[in-house]
Order: structure tokens, then C-alpha cells, then sequence
């Protein structure tokens, strides 16, 4: 069975639902179901970058359309890295079918010629987006390349490669070429050049550079102009500040957009997260007991399908969030939300709360207040990926 057709229909109809006005990004990432089993197919070795290691399972590229009503998986892939990989059994009865296909897809194609694939068959679909987000295992030339020929704002987090960028300045009258990577950049223009954002407790640097995105010399050189933003992230608790490797870099097609505005697309990648929380833990996602590999195909759309009925019951029912919806139809379920739109107004109202409990709780008014702000913080850092141990674990 297309079971891919069948997704994509009703993740279409979902999308109707929402409302025309605001921001839509497509979002990209993958995750990792950790299966085990010597009479399993398509299983490898891959590294799972929650944990810093790598682990046995299946891993999944998965394509979603994110915007301020809500998330909606649009298609998946399975992807076989040539790390331990465990292959069929026995043959397929044809090798023309769905799953055959399928199957050679996982195992040629990279992540990146997957997400193409699944950006060009959502815009065939009608299934329109203004930006294309996603974190540093997926940032590179590929996708900003594809944002191009998808006409996408790409909002990607870069990893500190050995990617060049130019950097155009002045130098004794003229002008000078400087072909840096990030670190070096960063000693460069970025070090002792941090700006506080407004209203926010981060640090920035905002840096215009050329980026050559032809992938080697004997390509024709494509120049682009993007904008780098370098954010100074978290520290540790027994740290009295941040360290060398505390801070990230975000890469934005749009050189007019502000540090807090790419920030906050950025954001808008954190339901993709949620989503997969959400399929794991209560969908299905991966969790067919079988060793033919047509199961596991259909395991990862049913879980999206499923996700995608309960878009539309929130939408029908008018539902507050997925979790409520499902929550209708089963119990014992945990809602994950991100409410930093309401935050401050949130705030206010508790600050006056306690302002008129300072009689009997006297000077812990305001301790009660600062822990508070540190819980959102926590989760503000959470979703933007500048904790301690993804910027640590991207440095590597």
C-alpha cells in the first residue's frame, strides 16, 4: 500500500484547517527508534545526538509544516546509514513495488536528497510555506541550496565546520576578501563584540557574510548572501561565565531579518520535537512487532496519520491543544507546550499575586518570583538548543 499517498492526503486536508494568516515553516529533523533484533531489516548503527553516542535502531527524516495554530507531519522517510546495517532476509516478490522502492531509497539517498524530495512533493501538493527550519545536523549547503530553488527563507543552525565564509571589508583603503571558517570567524568579528538583544538575557552578533554553495572547486562557483547570527548561550551552574564553546550560530537567507526575529522562527522548530515526543510515547510510532520491513514503512506514517486526525478533531472540536484532544478519546497523556507569547502576562499576574502575599511571605516574594523565572528560562534555552551539553556535543 502508497502509504505515503494516504498521509499525504490527510496531512493536506489538516493543513486546510488552519488559519491562511501568520508565519508557515517547513520543519526538518530527524529521530531515532532504537530497535534491536538480528531478524530485523533496514536496522543500523547511528548516532543518536540526545545521548552523544551511537546506538542500534532505525532512523527517521521526517518533514513538517509548523505555524502558530499548530504542527503537521507532512511525510517521512526511513534512511540506512553503512554502519552496521542489517539487510532483507529474503528478496522482495517485486521489486517494483512501494516497499521495494522504499527500501532503495533508504539505503542510497542522503538525508538531505530526502528532505528535497519531501519539500518538492509537499509544494506539488499545494502545501505552501514561507521558511524552511532546521538544526545543525542538517545544516548545509544542500538545504540552502533547496530553500533556493524552493523560493524559502532558510533559518538553519550551522555546525562549526570547516564551511568558508567571506567576509568583504576595508583594509588600508581597500577592499579585502577574508575567506573564514565559523571559529575563526567568530575570534574575528564575534568575540569581544557581543550585544545584548532586547528583552531578552542572551548575547548576539549579527555577521554579513558570502557563502560559495557549490559543493566542491569543479563546480561553478554560487555565490549567496546570508546572514550569521552568534548567540551566546547558557552556562553551567558552578561557572561564573560562558565558555568557549558556549555559543551557536544560526545561519538566515534573509539579511533584513533582526537577531530576535530569526530567534523566534527558530523557535517554531521546537513542536517538530514535540511531535515526536508526542508519536513516541502514545502513537505507535515504530513499535510493530514484525521483521518484514513493509511494517515499518507504515508504522511511521500510521503514527503521523494519527497525529494528523487528531489536528483535525482539535480543529473540529476546538480543542486547546493535540494532548486535550487525545485526551477525549484516551487518558493519562502529558501536554508539552511552549506559552512564551503569554509569558509576560503570565508574569504580571503572578508578580501581583505575590505582591499582596508580602505580609506573610515577606523578603521570599521575590525568591519565589526569580525561581519562577528561572523554570522559563530553562525552557526558553531548551528550545532554542543552547544548553550546555548540545553546544558541547556539537563542538565535537
Amino acid at each position: 500500500m502508497n502509504w505515503r499517498k494516504c498521509h499525504e492526503q490527510i496531512a493536506a486536508k489538516a493543513v486546510r484547517g488552519l488559519k491562511v494568516s501568520g508565519k508557515r515553516a517547513f520543519v526538518v529533523d530527524d529521530t531515532i527508534g532504537r530497535r534491536f533484533g538480528k531478524k530485523m531489516p533496514g536496522i543500523s548503527s547511528h548516532f543518536d545526538h540526545t545521548s552523544g553516542r551511537h546506538v542500534m535502531g532505525q532512523q527517521v527524516v521526517t518533514l513538517g509544516l509548523s505555524c502558530e495554530e499548530g504542527f503537521v507531519p507532512l511525510d517521512s522517510e526511513l534512511f540506512i546509514s553503512q554502519s552496521k546495517a542489517q539487510g532483507l532476509h529474503q528478496p522482495f516478490r517485486d521489486g517494483r513495488s512501494t516497499v521495494a522502492k522504499r527500501y532503495r531509497v533508504a539505503q542510497q539517498q542522503t538525508k538531505p536528497e530526502m528532505v528535497k524530495a519531501m519539500v518538492h512533493r509537499a509544494l506539488h501538493a499545494n502545501i505552501m510555506a514561507d521558511y524552511l527550519l532546521a538544526d545543525a545536523w542538517f545544516g548545509s549547503k544542500t538545504m540552502i541550496r533547496l530553500s533556493q530553488e524552493a523560493s524559502l527563507t532558510a533559518v538553519l543552525r550551522m555546525k562549526k565546520n570547516k564551511m568558508k565564509y567571506r567576509v568583504t571589508e576595508y583594509h588600508q583603503g581597500t577592499l579585502k576578501n577574508l575567506d573564514l571558517d565559523i571559529k575563526a570567524l567568530y575570534q574575528h568579528a564575534v568575540r569581544k563584540a557581543w550585544q545584548r538583544i532586547p528583552g531578552q538575557p542572551c548575547q548576539s552578533k549579527i555577521v554579513d557574510v558570502t557563502l560559495n554553495l557549490a559543493e566542491n572547486d569543479k563546480m561553478p562557483e554560487q555565490w549567496a548572501h546570508v546572514r550569521l547570527l552568534f548567540v551566546r548561550g547558557s552556562v553551567d551552574t558552578n561557572k561564573a561565565k560562558a565558555g568557549k564553546h558556549d555559543w551557536a550560530v544560526f545561519l538566515c537567507t534573509d539579511t533584513a531579518l533582526s537577531a530576535m526575529e530569526i530567534l523566534e522562527l527558530y523557535a517554531m522548530r521546537w513542536a517538530i520535537e514535540v511531535y515526536f515526543k508526542e508519536s513516541k510515547q502514545h502513537l505507535g510510532f515504530l513499535k510493530e512487532q514484525s521483521n518484514h520491513y513493509a511494517a515499518y514503512v507504515a508504522s511511521i506514517h500510521l503514527a503521523a496519520i494519527r497525529f494528523c486526525l487528531l489536528v483535525i478533531g482539535k480543529q473540529m472540536q476546538g480543542a486547546s491543544t493535540i494532548a486535550q484532544m487525545r485526551q477525549e478519546l484516551c487518558s493519562n497523556s502529558t501536554d508539552i507546550s511552549f506559552a512564551a507569547k503569554l509569558w509576560q502576562v503570565f508574569r504580571a499576574v503572578i508578580s501581583g499575586a505575590l505582591d499582596e502575599l508580602k505580609s506573610v511571605l515577606g523578603d521570599m516574594t521575590e525568591v519565589v518570583l526569580e525561581t519562577i523565572d528561572a523554570h522559563i528560562q530553562c525552557l526558553f534555552v531548551q528550545v532554542l538548543q543552547l544548553d550546555p551539553k548540545t553546544l558541547r556535543l556539537e563542538a565535537l
